[in-house]
């Protein structure tokens, strides 16, 4: 089994149409960007309010250093 196809610790990425890694692979997008991505996406499934608020994070980051 490849390792993208093998989750670790719950499926709440699985239940996804696009995989989030294999998305920002594909778009190139930064690691920063893609924890932005990953939270939201993943906030409804597995850490609510708190993954939105790694968000956050994630994003003050990205505006601290733009």
């Amino acid at each position: 089994m490849a390792a993208n196809e093998n989750q670790v610790g719950g499926d709440h990425y699985k239940e996804m149409a696009i995989d989030v890694i294999e998305f920002c692979r594909v778009n190139d997008i930064g690691f920063i960007e893609g924890n932005v991505i990953k939270y939201v996406c993943r906030h409804k499934r597995k850490g609510g309010l708190t993954d939105l608020l790694k968000a956050k994070h994630y994003l003050q980051i990205l505006i601290d250093n733009d």
